[in-house]
């Protein structure tokens, strides 16, 4: 039993016990519990060329540098999350800025679990700044742990997660949506409600990020996400956040949605690279990168490399060693301890 996560979310939540084994993965509000862990949309197959060609809108493509390293889910853990950073040659002892035109691209999933989340948004947020000034450049994605927090769902927060926004500037614990939130909860909530400051914080993330030939994203996405629109569903899930949207899209908060997907990340089968490598070709792209799903031996790949899973649960919670996705041109690789 993990002593420090509680139940407190702004609805009756799970027990206690299902919150706290590790061995149970979250549950995503759209979806009841019995559903957990199966393939969303199984059936589902590669889509027709002329189908790939009705997507909406071009998907806008960051152009990829020399390097680029990908890190997976942090979960309140900052020492974790400081020595992957540095495993990718990103910061100094100091946790400044020394990665010059390196990309990072973190996957989402900083939050919950662990008690230093704050300081690990902080801290990309201000590598972001400290990189753009010297060519380099910080990416974050948004996982379902940022989803569910804006969402109030908070029965992953610890004590001190909880305290960490006690008293911080710019939160407002009176508005009328917090009033069914549990006191001690009420500050973080004020937080990351939508319009809040650190729901503001997390608006400036996409939730999909497509980097020169490599797809990045938390969970996955499958044909229907590429037809609704990559951009369209970053742009949607901004407005939520932010607070100029009342509603996330359904086909964000799915169990089969960007953030909840693990399709590719989980025992992954013939049908499953059908559906990943039409769902590249209608990008188009080489490759995914997804974290969300713990990989107990490290960073894996599967469907001949379409596919990297980079979560390896690096996070004290988990209790996984840092590794690091390194993608330099066509070579991908893991870089491990020392590299």
């Amino acid at each position: 039993m993990h002593a420090r996560i509680r139940s407190l979310s702004l609805f009756v939540l799970a027990s206690a016990l299902a919150a706290c084994d590790k061995s149970i993965p979250e549950p995503s509000p759209a979806v009841p519990p019995s559903t957990l862990g199966s393939k969303a949309n199984p059936g589902e197959s590669a889509a027709p060329a002329a189908t790939a060609a009705a997507s909406p809108e071009p998907v806008q493509r960051i152009p990829a540098p020399a390097r680029i390293v990908a890190i997976g889910d942090l979960h309140g853990d900052l020492a974790a999350t400081r020595a992957a950073l540095r495993m990718a040659g990103a910061i100094d002892e100091k946790d400044h800025w020394v990665g010059k035109d390196l990309m990072v691209v973190q996957t989402g999933d900083e939050v919950d679990r662990g008690d230093e989340d704050r300081d690990i948004i902080d801290l990309f947020e201000r590598l972001a700044d400290e990189a753009q000034r010297t060519g380099g450049a910080v990416i974050v994605l948004n996982g379902n742990h940022e989803v569910m927090n804006v969402q109030l769902d908070l029965r992953y927060v610890t004590d001190d997660a909880f305290k960490d926004f006690v008293g911080l500037a710019g939160v407002t614990t009176t508005d009328p949506r917090l009033e069914r939130v549990p006191e001690p909860a009420k500050a973080r909530a004020a937080a990351f409600l939508p319009g809040g400051p650190y729901a503001k914080k997390l608006a400036k993330r996409n939730m999909i990020a497509v980097v020169g030939d490599t797809v990045f994203v938390h969970g996955g996405i499958t044909p229907k996400h590429v037809r609704y629109g990559i951009d369209r569903i970053n742009r949607e899930a901004i407005a939520w956040m932010d607070g100029s949207a009342k509603d996330l899209p359904a086909l964000i908060t799915a169990e089969d949605g960007p953030v909840w997907l693990r399709r590719y990340s989980a025992t992954t089968g013939p049908d499953d690279c059908r559906v990943l490598k039409e769902t590249l070709a209608m990008i188009p792209a080489k490759r995914m990168v997804v974290g969300h799903t713990v990989q107990r031996g490290g960073i894996t790949s599967a469907c001949d490399e379409q596919v990297w899973r980079i979560d390896v649960g690096m996070s004290k919670y988990y209790g996984g060693k840092p590794e690091v996705l390194e993608i330099k041109g066509a070579e991908v690789r893991p870089l491990r301890g020392d590299g």
